[in-house]
């Protein structure tokens, strides 16, 4: 049975790289980035996204993860990845096989205090096409929605 977090990255190589395609770069393909600074401290905003509540808004209902690199984990809908690095308080990137993708992509979060505020960050690479770009944007945008709307919402 072939892994289905191996990366095949024969489609990259069709698709051409130019200066004037936003989002497209030669190491990482296409890739999306969203952040926003909260205006909650970085401990609070940690906990929520490393947290059972954040982590199913962001990575999907049911989905944990340890802070061990290679740690496999699925999401109730089917989404699959491991942990490729976790700094806590700092980051946390994983691969994401979502159901019906046909590749992995690579997801990092990052926060970092501004004061009493955070800047939280959701970046997104090897995504498969600039539709896909941008439709992952749009995710992403509602995805950092609902976290601010978590955070607001939580003493």
């Amino acid at each position: 049975m072939t892994d289905p977090l191996r990366r095949t990255d024969a489609w990259t190589r069709n698709d051409p790289i130019a200066s004037n395609d936003p989002g497209l770069t030669q190491d990482a393909g296409w890739q999306i980035g969203v952040s926003r600074t909260v205006a909650h401290p970085l401990p609070k905003v940690w906990d929520l996204i490393s947290g059972p509540t954040g982590l199913s808004i962001w990575l999907g209902p049911g989905a944990t993860l340890s802070p061990t690199r290679g740690a496999k984990y699925t999401t109730r809908d089917g989404a699959v990845g491991d942990v490729r690095g976790y700094r806590e308080r700092d980051r946390i990137r994983v691969t994401c096989r979502p159901p019906g993708w046909d590749h992995v992509t690579t997801i990092q979060v990052t926060v970092s205090a501004k004061g009493n505020q955070t800047l939280l960050r959701f970046h997104q690479e090897w995504l498969a096409n600039a539709a896909e770009r941008a439709s992952q944007r749009d995710h992403w945008q509602s995805i950092m929605t609902r976290v601010a709307g978590a955070l607001d919402s939580t003493p």
